[in-house]
């Protein structure tokens, strides 16, 4: 039988596991706007955006990554991370692109995350009385 203090840890370390997965897919994103190559511009394009905001939508996907990466600053950067993907599904759904299914689910895996990694957001949305 598992002590409390075990279960929290296993518990924590599959929030940082599951947190892991929108960190790592929208810093990369983020990444590879600044780089601007020729397929990421063109495909920002696509999306009815033009190439001259590419470093203003990467400073925002890198800046609210890295807000949610710190723990005293995680919920903050949830709500971030969610505007970003939000408006990232809210495109993929207007064009047609069916990548939408992949910003939902990194909306879902990033309060996920925090979900399992901060006991106060499980303490104020218990999952069972």
């Amino acid at each position: 039988m598992q002590t409390a203090s075990q279960t929290s840890t296993s518990v924590i370390w599959a929030g940082r596991v599951v947190s892991a997965l929108p960190i790592l897919a929208l810093l990369f994103s983020g990444v590879m706007k600044l780089m601007r190559p020729p397929a990421v511009v063109e495909g920002f394009v696509r999306c009815g955006y033009p190439a001259s905001l590419l470093l203003l939508i990467a400073g925002l996907e890198i800046g609210s990554t890295l807000v949610y990466l710190i723990p005293r600053t995680a919920f903050l950067g949830a709500i971030l991370m969610t505007g970003y993907l939000g408006g990232a599904t809210a495109t993929n759904i207007r064009i047609g692109d069916p990548a939408f299914l992949v910003t939902l689910t990194l909306g879902v895996l990033v309060w996920l995350g925090l979900y399992l990694r901060d006991e106060r957001l499980r303490k104020l949305l218990p999952l069972r009385s």
